[in-house]
């Protein structure tokens, strides 16, 4: 049976193929209307003053009765000031939430027929900063947390002595013994308890089970609240991957995706982005309809606040200036 996608549960609605979609934005005028309902879903209100009055100016702008504020339903978005047609934007979020492994900005420029590779770069990390929903709820216990490393390689050296490799703080809800929920990423400085546990407090509810390893830097877990539970890897007899499974999968699955769908070409500035994408999907693994992941990162994109990025010459010689 055939998913009603106009439906109160699944409302507003999301298109569930590639030709509805194409249906569905046909124009400009049709992506506007569909940013609008998700914006404004009982009707326009002022970002300035919160007044409802207003009305429809020739350029598709509304005018405050008000303040007299002129808004766009872009501004103040990831849309905000920029050149390109909402109907690419539309096609680069579905790309990206529809293909298993995600899109690269090369891929993008290719599929899109963008101008440069810079301006399929910068859409992709701006959609990426709206992967992260405001105001998200905290993991809920029991918990596993550990770091992981990624980036270059380290001739010789494994695990917490790598320094010439990003690291990744990592915490995932355990459900079951090979069950698991939720995942929440972050890139640190370093290993010590003020950036491991600052990220714990952030990710996860307190009062949780936290599991950790016996590193000495979990060791404030206790005094913020959390019911800490360290396992000693050298001491249990088991291998890391079987005490804490969750985020050895975690770890093993990042990896494997960074190296597949990007290359491995992340810098330490812009690693807490694809994070954000990896986090993204692997907390809607299981959803059927790929239409919703669509919707949802849209309804993200009109609620987090614009970001600029300043175009990099290493990253393409031909430079694009319309975001």
């Amino acid at each position: 049976m055939v998913a009603d996608r106009s439906s109160p549960e699944v409302y507003p609605p999301y298109p569930g193929t590639w030709q509805e979609f194409l249906s569905w934005f046909a124009d400009e005028k049709a992506c506007v209307a569909y940013l609008e309902q998700l914006r404004w879903a009982t009707g326009f209100r002022c970002p300035n003053c919160e007044g409802a009055k207003s009305w429809r100016m020739t350029d598709g702008r509304w005018s405050c009765s008000g303040c007299g504020r002129k808004v766009s339903v872009t501004a103040g978005t990831i849309f905000d000031r920029s050149r390109i047609p909402l109907q690419q934007w539309f096609a680069a979020a579905w790309y990206m939430t529809n293909q298993k492994h995600g899109v690269s900005a090369l891929g993008l420029q290719r599929l899109l027929g963008l101008g440069s590779y810079q301006t399929a770069w910068t859409i992709l990390q701006k959609l990426r900063t709206a992967m992260v929903r405001p105001g998200r709820d905290r993991l809920c216990g029991p918990v596993e947390a550990d770091e992981t490393y990624v980036g270059g390689i380290a001739q010789g050296i494994r695990g917490r002595g790598a320094d010439c490799k990003f690291i990744v703080a990592v915490a995932i809800e355990v459900l079951s013994p090979k069950g698991f929920g939720r995942v929440r990423l972050q890139h640190v400085n370093d290993v010590s308890g003020a950036s491991l546990v600052p990220f714990v407090s952030g990710a996860v509810e307190p009062g949780s089970e936290v599991r950790t390893d016996g590193w000495k830097g979990y060791n404030g877990l206790s005094r913020q609240g959390y019911r800490h539970h360290a396992t000693s890897i050298s001491e249990s007899g088991d291998p890391a991957h079987v005490s804490m499974p969750g985020v050895h999968k975690v770890a093993s699955l990042l990896k494997r995706w960074l190296l597949g769908t990007h290359q491995g070409s992340v810098t330490a500035e812009h690693l807490d982005a694809y994070l954000n994408e990896f986090a993204f999907r692997f907390n809607r693994r299981h959803s059927s309809r790929r239409g919703s992941l669509f919707l949802r990162l849209l309804q993200h994109a009109v609620v987090t606040p614009p970001t600029r990025y300043r175009p990099s010459r290493s990253r393409t010689q031909s430079t694009n200036h319309n975001l």
